[in-house]
């Protein structure tokens, strides 16, 4: 154990290496870029929808006014679609980002 923080620190820098060759790797493609910021703006603008829902199911819930504890059960059935929607952007960014990766694994190198 007594090396421990030596492999530790060796890890690091061995997973630092790899994520720069990565980066490096698919800098050259702005069109997988493009798409992943693309997925992200969508991604944050179904969440900033969800923060403006949440704050009104609680206002609503807050006023214990009936109508608005009714308006509440719509409010919850767009959070949970959103919810939803959330859950599949993130799957196909997922899979997006595995797709490019792989593919350029398979792309020969360029070497220098």
């Amino acid at each position: 154990m007594a090396n421990t923080p030596t492999n530790s620190s060796s890890n690091k820098k061995k997973l630092k290496q790899q994520a720069k060759q990565d980066s490096e790797d698919v800098n050259g493609d702005p069109e997988i870029w493009a798409s992943f910021d693309q997925s992200f703006k969508q991604v944050q603008s179904v969440l900033d929808r969800n923060r403006v829902l949440i704050q009104q199911v609680n206002d609503n819930h807050q006023s214990k006014i009936p109508h608005n504890m009714v308006e509440n059960v719509a409010l919850i059935q767009e959070l949970n679609g959103n919810i939803s929607k959330v859950v599949s952007l993130y799957s196909d960014l997922s899979s997006n980002f595995s797709t490019a990766f792989h593919n350029d694994d398979e792309q020969p190198k360029n070497s220098d």
